[in-house]
């Protein structure tokens, strides 16, 4: 299709004013709705859709559901199309970025230089490429995440990026449950039929099949997958099921924290990685994206001697600074991306979702973005270099916070993005010690895309499910890990 922007047709955005996301008698009867919500908390715990609690995060005797909205919410179909199409591109283009070190190393001089925790990420990037030590097979686990801008005619939207999870995406694993969770719900209410508008997902899978092939072309049957996990770790059940999937390829799996590689890891003269004895031929990072992963030295020590290993690591060192907002900011400039992507096609498609993206560097465009954001600070989103959710500050805070640093080499850490306009849809958001109440939502739509290349050759590129997320329209920001939006399922109209 292109790769032009793609708006809802007004008989779709009706439908989403209709629907939001279910009949309104059904959302004023408050009775119905807290005797579907302990059916669907059943059904949750019934099908692993749960966490460890916050007091014991490290012990599964006591949990709770993972929060979810009672109901599917309405996606235009159009739009969810759109993603799963550019998912591939943005395959090709993160690998491509990360092969390309003078434009990383061009690219993050600004931001190294005023955050710490980018700067030792780049430091063992860096180390890496004086010593020559690379990968000959690259594994990719990412997610792009979008929500849906609102026109100014109120009647169409379009697809817009947030952001590229290229580290340790979340929640492939427990999404593969609720469409049917959100099924059950619509079979209680009588209409069965409009599950089948609820798309199947199976993202675990997915994600196992990529660590899979990696692990096949890393040559040693007897090799295991390690997931480098945190020390404390309430969502093991989204973990497992990626684990799960391995072990059902026949593939051995273990569970290491940093400060077990530092005890128990070793290198081989080939750089052969064993922990405890075992050889690894894959690590999968599931920790190590936010500088509250690294308790000191030591923790950064075992993460470089990850990265030196001939293991495949998921994702490589130049593969997490590819996922950074500033490499984000700039691939939006223009010709940047077509440095990277040749087919002009792929290039419309991976443009057209591009919000506006503006630097803070030190220079007159960094004053220009500064002075933008100052005048009209609710038009925009300041974010940092943090993965995890809740970072990003928004309107009178983008004030204070610039009033502060505007004029300091601190501003090179943060872009600045154009504040999308959401789509807002009618929910309920299922949540442990909340009471049950019709509220006006806004959704972002995840697309996980996998990838592995060996050498030059791109042995896999796919789409890998989805996830999407829900959240007051009260809340400017945060994840389901921050505890503010809820797992979700799209109703496609």
């Amino acid at each position: 299709m292109g790769g032009a922007e793609k708006r809802v047709p007004q008989r779709a955005a009706r439908a989403m004013e209709a629907l939001c996301s279910v009949p309104v008698h059904v959302m004023r009867d408050i009775a119905l709705l807290n005797c579907l919500a302990e059916a669907a908390k059943d059904f949750a715990f019934h099908r692993g859709i749960a966490m460890r609690t916050p007091e014991n995060p490290n012990e599964s005797e006591r949990v709770l559901f993972v929060p979810f909205t009672l109901f599917p919410s309405v996606v235009p179909t159009v739009l969810f199309e759109q993603a799963m199409e550019v998912q591939r591109d943005f395959n090709l283009l993160i690998d491509r970025v990360s092969q390309d070190h003078a434009f990383l190393q061009e690219t993050l001089k600004s931001t190294v230089d005023s955050d710490e925790f980018s700067a030792n990420v780049f430091r063992i990037f860096q180390r890496l490429l004086d010593e020559n030590i690379t990968k000959p097979v690259v594994l990719g686990l990412n997610r792009s995440d979008y929500m849906f801008d609102l026109h100014a005619d109120g009647a169409s939207s379009s697809l817009k990026q947030i952001e590229t999870n290229t580290f340790a995406a979340s929640f492939g694993g427990l999404s593969c449950s609720t469409p049917d969770l959100h099924r059950h719900v619509l079979r209680l209410l009588g209409k069965p039929g409009e599950g089948v508008e609820v798309p199947s997902n199976s993202p675990a899978e997915e994600l196992g099949r990529g660590i899979a092939v990696a692990w096949e072309l890393y040559g040693e049957p007897k090799a295991a997958v390690m997931f480098l996990v945190e020390t404390d770790c309430r969502n093991i059940f989204d973990q497992r099921c990626v684990e799960y999937a391995l072990w059902k390829r026949g593939i051995k799996v273990l569970r290491k924290t940093f400060g077990d590689v530092t005890k128990q890891a070793s290198l081989l003269p080939d750089r052969t990685l064993h922990v405890n004895g075992t050889e690894i031929a894959v690590v999968y990072y599931r920790s190590g994206y936010t500088p509250n992963n690294y308790s000191g030295p030591k923790d950064w020590e075992a993460r470089e001697l990850l990265d030196r290993s001939r293991a495949i690591t998921c994702p490589d060192i130049a593969t997490h600074l590819a996922g950074t907002k500033k490499v984000q900011q700039v691939l939006a400039q223009p010709g940047v991306v077509e440095r990277f992507v040749t087919d002009p096609a792929a290039v419309a498609r991976i443009r057209s979702t591009f919000a506006g993206l503006y630097s803070l560097d030190m220079n007159e465009e960094g004053d220009r973005t500064v002075a933008l954001a100052m005048a009209d600070p609710h038009r925009f989103v300041l974010k940092p270099e943090r993965e995890g959710g809740g970072n990003n500050i928004f309107g009178d805070d983008i004030t204070e916070l610039l009033g502060r640093i505007g004029h300091s080499p601190e501003r090179k850490a943060y872009i600045l993005m154009d504040k999308v306009r959401p789509l807002a849809v009618r929910n309920v958001l299922v949540r442990s010690g909340f009471p049950l109440a019709p509220l006006d939502c806004v959704s972002e739509l995840g697309m996980f895309g996998i990838y592995v290349r060996q050498g030059g050759a791109m042995v896999l590129n796919d789409c890998g499910g989805h996830l999407l997320r829900t959240k007051s329209l009260e809340h400017a920001d945060g994840g389901v890990a921050a505890g503010v939006a809820v797992l979700d399922n799209p109703r496609l109209v």
